[in-house]
């Protein structure tokens, strides 16, 4: 999260920062930026985390069928999902945990 704050800041980047530990996004939101980033649920999970051993995520199924208890997951433990995600004015979105992530979602 700094190191795209950082880049963002450096670059005169205009943006706005959705803490969303605290504001928790919706299932319904959760669905949209899957769609703008082109992701299952799954590939935004972080699987290490506390929540997700206890959930027992690395064992479910990663298929159509699974999404939605994916998604749902997601909306009730914030916290498994990989951050940040940059949701950029062309509708497009990117997971910016590098450089290069932060510098594409700068570029469009």
């Amino acid at each position: 999260m700094r190191l795209a704050i950082a880049l963002l800041d450096a670059e005169g980047a205009d943006y706005t920062v959705r803490r969303y530990l605290e504001d928790v996004p919706s299932p319904d939101e959760i669905r949209q930026v899957l769609d703008r980033l082109g992701l299952e649920p799954w590939d935004i999970t972080r699987t290490q985390e506390d929540a997700a051993k206890e959930l027992g995520l690395k064992e479910w199924a990663r298929d159509a069928e699974s999404r939605e208890r994916w998604i749902e997951a997601l909306s009730a433990h914030p916290k498994l999902i990989q951050r940040p995600i940059i949701t950029a004015e062309d509708g497009t979105a990117v997971v910016g945990r590098s450089e290069e992530a932060v510098r594409d979602a700068l570029s469009r």
